[in-house]
């Protein structure tokens, strides 16, 4: 079983993926830890994203690998490393290149193929795995969503303002529902949940009764 988890950024969509994996036995797939990977990659290499060839290069050159939590590149543990707050830009942009898009779906695909798994991100019910067996779409209010990525980020972050976080978030919703390549929307046979008054308890229970449901052909 492929289960999908997709929705805008803040909506809670990797905690609820990673713990109904646990709840499920199923691995789970952080696809925004692969874009953060390859953004780590061609920072690195001082990659111009609008240098189609210098992609390219890079991208034969990328052996992104998903171990579990762990991320490694090249055999390297870049887990933390990709963490960096200052990648999380450079990863958003990454994500808009149509080769980057094109090889991180074929690796997502493989990996999947090897078994069931909890996929999260953007575009996995629409475009990865657009005949999942169980599709989810989270979403909440904005402000909801900037208050959770604020608490997420201002123990490292103690001068960050939530109110440049609600800014940020803006141009980010624009970009991820424009773009050309891996827009964001909702797959029609996805099931939308609102998140806002939801514990992560009620929300990761919910999840599990519609995929024991789907498993059950319910």
């Amino acid at each position: 079983m492929i289960v999908t988890i997709d929705g805008p950024a803040g909506a809670g969509k990797s905690t609820a993926a990673r713990r109904l994996a646990e709840r499920l036995g199923y691995r789970f797939l952080d696809t925004g830890a692969m874009y953060r990977a390859v953004a780590w990659h061609f920072r690195g290499k001082n990659v111009e994203l609008d240098d189609a060839a210098a992609v390219a290069r890079s991208l034969s050159d990328l052996l992104l690998e998903m171990r579990g939590e762990r991320v490694t590149m090249r055999g390297r543990d870049v887990t933390r490393a990709i963490r960096a707050p200052e990648l999380a830009q450079l990863a958003s942009q990454v994500a808009t290149r149509a080769p980057v898009r094109e090889h991180l779906v074929r690796l997502q695909r493989s990996i999947a193929a090897e078994g069931d798994i909890v996929c999260e991100g953007r575009d996995q019910g629409t475009v990865v795995f657009p005949d999942a067996g169980c599709k989810f779409f989270l979403t909440a209010d904005p402000l909801v969503r900037a208050k959770r990525r604020w608490l997420e980020l201002v123990d490292g972050e103690p001068d960050l303002e939530l109110n440049q976080v609600v800014a940020e978030q803006k141009i980010r919703d624009l970009r991820d529902e424009t773009r050309e390549v891996g827009r964001l929307v909702r797959a029609p046979d996805s099931i939308e949940i609102r998140v806002d008054d939801l514990t992560l308890d009620e929300l990761v229970d919910e999840l599990e009764r519609h995929v024991r449901n789907a498993c059950r052909g319910a």
